[in-house]
Order: structure tokens, then sequence, then C-alpha cells
């Protein structure tokens, strides 16, 4: 990557990670707070968790359309700064309703679609997908770091200074952004990183990328309602301190990260996405029911670590095989929905594990969660899983109209390359190749002009 390519790369994804690492840091820990705010029920408190999944559904793509048309930073900042205000409404809130309102204000501020757009504005086609893959193990970082932090600092000073810690990471997100994030030149449509409209229509009807998205909304669905839940087993089934639940999850990260290295390699190096993919949701089943069998510490630690091992490996692959589903030039389309879905599905399953709360039974409510996997995992059975295709982008610029139909002609020769779409106005190729490809080969069609 060029130096201003780095520069995009890391300071978006710290823009996105700080946003996050805000976001998170409330699961571990909020239903253990909870009663302190007036009017608190088991369903507003799951409602308070799960809402800013449904307004960050509702308006990452507007936002995204809005930067087209206003400018990425301008709309990144005004996301920034509504998540910002949202942080503080919820640090001030005597009740829980306060705290609701602030929540769904920080999904508003949705800059999901802003930042991947702004990040594809600053880098070339060719690097564009290592950038967005440094800016999604970002979010996982912080997704991790989240979960150790929340604790911490909610047992020592309380959930309002989380939440004023919220707003000022989000203020040093506009920071960053402004100062350090390079300026992009005029916003341009890039059909891999954006929702195009009249594609919607097209992934929606694609049966296997609607299994997809169903499998990434139960997931959210299933970590945000075990999280209404699971912080109360450790304090009051478990008599383990809220101050020192850090230390379960550190360590439950730590092992988990260890599974997944393996169950990736396999995936990927041997072929067996599917059979992996399947055991992984198998492994969330049995971790919900051994959630709810538990009686003992060493074993609920066992059946987290199992929990999160899966979760690891199917957040990495699940938008993977999104892109090798979608055709290449829809990705950002078929990515646009997929995101969608997991936010509904947070939003979904703090709701449902309000209600199952509320029935004063942890066992019920990991009990409903196995079941609802259940359903997942026979849609993962039906899965028809694709070819371990690489996509690439492929700048055209200098290339006449001729020159630009023989490159696409020769590219649809090549047995190596499965499926290659030319916009000759954007001046871009969309192509997907198979294991074996050899990049030397384009270089090869393109410096020679075709």
């Amino acid at each position: 990557m060029l130096k201003t390519e780095k520069k995009a790369a890391y300071s978006l994804a710290l823009v996105y990670a700080l946003r996050m690492l805000g976001l998170f840091m409330i699961l571990p820990v909020f239903s253990l707070y909870a009663d302190q705010y007036e009017a608190a029920t088991p369903l507003l408190i799951g409602l308070a968790i799960g809402i800013y999944g449904l307004t960050q559904g509702i308006f990452q793509l507007p936002f995204g359309f809005l930067s087209d048309r206003l400018g990425r930073k301008p709309v990144i900042v005004a996301g920034l700064l509504i998540f910002a205000v949202g942080s503080v409404v919820a640090a001030e809130a005597g009740s829980i309703g306060e705290i609701i309102a602030g929540r769904a204000l920080q999904g508003a501020g949705a800059i999901a679609a802003a930042v991947m757009a702004l990040a594809a504005d600053l880098t070339r086609e060719q690097v564009r997908l290592r950038v967005m893959a440094i800016i999604g193990m970002s979010i996982g970082a912080s997704f991790m770091l989240s979960m150790v932090l929340g604790p911490v600092i909610a047992a020592e000073y309380g959930l309002s200074l989380l939440f004023w810690i919220t707003a000022v990471l989000a203020l040093a997100g506009v920071v960053v952004l402004l100062f350090v994030t390079p300026q992009p030149a005029a916003p341009r449509f890039h059909r891999d990183a954006q929702l195009s409209l009249k594609d919607v229509g097209k992934m929606i009807g694609n049966v296997e990328l609607l299994k997809l998205s169903a499998g990434v909304l139960i997931l959210h669905l299933v970590l945000s309602a075990t999280f209404v839940v699971f912080p109360l087993v450790l304090k009051f089934e478990l008599m383990i301190d809220a101050a020192a639940h850090w230390k379960t999850y550190l360590s439950v990260f730590a092992l988990s990260v260890v599974f997944l290295i393996p169950m990736v390699i396999c995936a990927e190096k041997y072929n067996r996405s599917k059979t992996l993919f399947v055991i992984a949701v198998l492994m969330l089943i049995v971790a919900e029911l051994g959630l709810a069998l538990s009686q003992s510490y060493v074993a609920t630690f066992i059946f987290l670590v199992v929990f999160f091992s899966a979760f690891n490996f199917l957040e990495a692959v699940l938008p993977t095989t999104v892109t090798r589903v979608a055709p290449a030039d829809m990705k950002g389309t078929a990515m646009g929905l997929f995101s969608s879905a997991q936010f509904f599905g947070a939003f979904i399953g703090g709701v449902l594990g309000g209600v199952l709360l509320g029935q004063d039974s942890f066992t019920s409510t990991f009990l409903w969660l196995a079941l609802i996997l259940c359903v997942w995992f026979v849609i993962a059975m039906s899965m028809n899983m694709p070819q371990q295709l690489a996509s690439k982008i492929v700048s055209l610029k200098g290339l006449t109209s001729a020159e630009i139909k023989q490159f696409a002609q020769r590219m649809s020769d090549l047995d190596a390359v499965s499926e290659t779409s030319i916009y000759e106005d954007d001046e871009v190729a969309y192509i997907k190749v198979k294991k074996g490809f050899d990049d030397a080969e384009l270089d090869k069609l393109l410096n020679s002009k075709a």
C-alpha cells in the first residue's frame, strides 16, 4: 500500500474501533446495574441493550447515500456527534427510558457504510480488499477489548462514567478523522463497497445470500440475548464478583482465539468450509445447552470458550462467504443487506433476552437460544458453500474502449477466472478468480494494454 493508503486504512480502522469499543462495553455489564434506573423491567433492560441495532440498521444506508452527496467526512462527523450525544443522554439518565433513548441515538449515528465508502475513495482498487480487512480486524479487536474493559470500568465507577468514556471516544474519532485521515477527492460510487438500490432485488432473490443473512441475524440475536442473562449468572449463581468478571472474559477470549486458528486453517486450506461451518453452529447449540445445565464455574467457563470459539469463527467466515456468493460487482450491495440483518439480529436478541429474563429462569433463556440455533443448523445443512474464489478489483484507466473489450475477452478465456464484470464508464473490472490464478498474467495483460 502507498503511504496515504496505509494512513487511510489505520486511521479509519481506529475511528471505527473507537466507536465500536464504546458501543460494545455496555454488553457484559448493563444487566448487572440496570436496576438502578427508574422503571427498569427485564423487557426494558433487554430493549436498552438491543435498541442500537434497530436504529443502526435503519440509518446505516441513508447515511451512506448522504455521504455520496454531501461528502464522506461531514456525514461521518455528524454520525459520530450523534453517537456522542446519545452517550451523554445515557450518561445522565435517571430512568430506563432515558437509557433507551440514549442507546437509540448511539445507533442512529450509523457511520458503517460511509466509512467503507471513504476507505474506497482513498485506496486503489488493487489494495482495497486489504484495507477493508484491516478495518474488519479492528472491529473484532474492539469487541474483545470491550468485554474486558466494560466490567472493570462499570464495577469501579458505574455505568455513568462508562457512557461518558464512550462519548469521549466518539469525539476522539472525530479528531482522528479530521486531522489524520487523508482528504479524499470528490466521492465516487464503488460497487465493491457500497449498496446499489437497483441490485437489491437481485440480492434478495439469491437464496444462498438469504441463508447467510438469516445466519448472521441468528448469530447476533443469540449473542445479545445471551449477554442479557450471562452476567447475572456469573454474579448470582456462580458468585463471581462483578469487578472480577473481566478475568473470565479475558481468559475465554484468549483460549477461543487459540481454537479459532486451526478451525480457519482447516476450513480454508483443506477446503472444509461447510463442514466447519456446520460444526461451529453445532458448537453454539452445545454451548447454550451447556450454559443451561452447568452447575459449576469450570463447566460454565468451558462452555463459554466453546461459544466464543464458534462465534469468532462464524463472525470471520460469514462475511467471506457472502463475498464469494455475491457477484463480483454486487459485493457492496450484498454486504450492505448482510450488515442490516446483523444489526436487526442484535435488536431482536436484546428484546428476546429481556422477555426471557422476565421469566426468572436463566436456564430457560439458554434453552430457547439453543432451540433457535437448531433452526440455523437446519439452514446451514442446506447451504451450498461456494468455491474458494478470490475477488480482485482492476483499474482500467488508460485503456481505450477496444482495449477494454479485448481485455475482457482474454480474461474470460483464462481457466482460473470464474467471473469478469466490466464497467467501462468507471474504468473498473471486478473479477473472481480460482486458486492458482497467476497475478503476473493479469499484470501482463494490463501492462501490454491488452
